[in-house]
């Protein structure tokens, strides 16, 4: 059965905390900059502009790496309430043009716009719009990519990033997916990408000769989707939704935490917020699973997670311990959280 055609946008606005900045301060623009912590203070960037890319730095770097890399760079620390404001300008004008929106962060979205009526059903000239709305609106710059689903659609509007828009027209699918390296398939990390070069396969045209029983003997459930997508088909929806998968807290320490005991007394404050953010966010009935998250003074990171309905301290130590004994050494950050049942997101799963 052939499915129909569907008209997919993802949108995503360039370096947007940095954007926002440099709006409201055009004397950062050209210069190299970073939105996040302070570097004495173990912070990280949250976003830095092209200047500041230029030099190395990037999204999640510790914030004293991206000094190292750029001495010149200036550092802001966030202004959310002033990004909140912006992100509700720019969703107001994604739902303009379609109610089929599917936020995954403040300023990045996918569209579904297959019945649309804005410019004939155009998606092209609507994806067009909407950067120019969010540019005169916001005043910020925006890059889109337009495909038959959300897999081509996201890869596609980092083709021409900054201020750019790319399309994949259907009959231009095969060939664009083909030449894709296996790097840019969802699922596949540094461990898997470096396992598939080593059977020979570098790009999607490589993956094309396997068959499903093989790539599921060699990757599991990842086959599947490996399959699926080297062919460019993605069955996923665009699910307007916009319900909470998890609730966390988590804290970055300045000295790092030197063992256990020292890691399970910083458990209790952890839990009060985790306690009052689960209450705010009105998610106390829906808690499915805990978690607990480590990163480690080599910044590895691992979870530790199990099932369970209530927040209970006497499991979260036990995750912790769980958690610690991976790499017994000191940690600089300690997260625990929740996260929610969504029977909309395991059925999302199971096609990969």
């Amino acid at each position: 059965m052939t499915l129909p055609l569907k008209k997919i946008i993802h949108c995503d606005c360039d370096c947007f905390y940095a954007s926002i900045e440099m709006r409201d301060d055009p004397s950062l623009r050209g210069r190299p900059l970073a939105v996040g912590g302070r570097p004495d203070q173990r912070g990280v960037v949250a976003t830095c502009n092209y200047e500041a890319r230029r030099f190395g730095v990037r999204s999640a770097m510790p914030m004293s790496q991206a000094v190292r890399c750029c001495p010149e760079l200036i550092i802001l620390p966030p202004s959310m309430e002033k990004y909140r404001t912006a992100s509700r300008q720019i969703l107001a004008i994604y739902r303009y043009y379609t109610d089929l929106v599917e936020p995954l962060s403040l300023d990045e979205a996918y569209l579904d716009v297959s019945r649309a009526t804005h410019h004939h059903g155009s998606a092209t000239l609507i994806a067009q719009d909407i950067r120019a709305r969010i540019a005169a609106t916001v005043g910020i710059t925006a890059s889109a990519g337009v495909a038959p689903n959300k897999f081509l659609a996201k890869i596609a509007s980092d083709w021409n990033k900054p201020d750019g828009l790319y399309v994949v027209l259907p009959e231009q699918v095969a060939g664009f997916v083909a030449a894709l390296p296996v790097s840019r398939l969802f699922g596949v990390g540094k461990v898997t990408a470096a396992k598939l070069h080593g059977m020979g396969i570098h790009d999607c045209c490589d993956l094309l000769p396997w068959s499903l029983p093989d790539l599921l003997r060699h990757f599991g459930k990842l086959g599947n989707s490996l399959y699926q997508l080297c062919r460019g088909i993605d069955r996923r929806e665009v699910h307007a939704s916009s319900e909470r998968k998890s609730v966390s807290v988590e804290e970055t320490y300045v000295r790092d935490l030197p063992d256990l005991d020292t890691c399970l007394a910083k458990l209790p404050p952890l839990l009060d917020a985790l306690t009052q953010r689960t209450a705010r966010a009105g998610a106390g009935e829906q808690i499915h699973k805990l978690y607990v998250k480590i990163r480690f003074a080599d910044f590895k990171v691992t979870t530790a997670e199990c099932v369970g309905h209530a927040l209970d301290a006497g499991v979260y130590r036990q995750l912790l311990e769980t958690a610690f004994q991976r790499r017994q050494m000191p940690v600089r950050l300690l997260g625990v959280g929740i996260r929610l049942e969504d029977t909309v997101a395991e059925q999302q799963l199971g096609l990969f």
